[in-house]
């Protein structure tokens, strides 16, 4: 690619994928609504807020490829989520079809299947039982971004991302953990399949524990290489969750248990 953008750019995870993916691209233009520090070597700098139309457009301008890490990442008021997830997302779409259909990998949620019993093995075309507004603003993310498929032909990868952090660190995320190289592995992918379609991916390594069903992509040839059971025991000596608590008993773990906030 000439020129990736990278959305929620100075997040966690966006901070590491900020310097993972510099091979992909001649130029890295990252963006937020956080600053975003100086620029590195091939980089661009852009702060944004995704609410602001006019501002998402020209951050789209010249892009080849767009990871769509940018948002609320938690459950917040409804007013954030609107902006940040709604609005925002409508606006990077809006500017995607106007800007030449750069591909996306957009970073959707576990939590739009929270509800979900841990022990149930899902596929991608379950209908969604989001934990809480975070989660349903996911799941209108994915709705639109096949509509726009639907109806423009824009190409989106929908990464149903699980626990994405250097290493697991709770019970739960012996089945939800993705790597950050497994994650790498998946955005290459994507970006250098001829075409994708729409699909909804489960965002998680090879881990024994895990419940979700990616046969569905195998044309891709993505090989997920870690897995989360190295950890178990690490985990286990904390201590296991008996079964009533809320990581054993659903997809979405705690979430399911988080008020609705004003």
């Amino acid at each position: 690619m000439k020129r990736l953008l990278i959305t929620g750019a100075a997040g966690g995870l966006g901070k590491v994928m900020r310097e993972r993916l510099r091979p992909l691209a001649e130029i890295i233009r990252v963006s937020d609504i956080a600053p975003l520090g100086d620029a590195g070597e091939h980089e661009e700098c852009v702060q944004c807020d995704l609410a602001d139309g006019d501002a998402v457009h020209q951050m789209v301008e010249g892009c080849d490829g767009i990871l769509h890490l940018g948002g609320i990442s938690v459950e917040r008021p409804f007013e954030q989520i609107l902006g940040g997830n709604i609005i925002g997302m409508y606006n990077l779409y809006e500017a995607a079809r106007a800007h030449g259909h750069p591909r996306i990998i957009f970073a959707s949620s576990n939590h739009t299947i929270g509800f979900y019993p841990k022990t149930q093995r899902l596929t991608p075309d379950m209908p969604t039982r989001p934990d809480g507004l975070y989660g349903v603003s996911k799941c209108f993310g994915e709705a639109l971004a096949r509509m726009y498929f639907e109806k423009f032909g824009q190409e989106t990868a929908s990464v149903r991302i699980g626990s994405c952090m250097a290493a697991p660190s709770n019970y739960r995320m012996l089945s939800t953990w993705l790597s950050y190289d497994d994650f790498a592995l998946l955005i290459e992918r994507i970006f250098a399949a001829p075409f994708i379609d729409c699909p909804i991916i489960w965002g998680v390594s090879a881990n024994d524990a895990s419940t979700w069903d990616n046969s569905h992509i195998s044309w891709l040839g993505w090989q997920p290489r870690d897995n989360a059971e190295t950890y178990r025991r690490e985990i286990e000596e904390k201590g296991v969750p008996d079964g009533g608590d809320a990581l054993v008993r659903y997809q979405g773990g705690v979430f399911v248990n988080d008020p609705i906030y004003k």
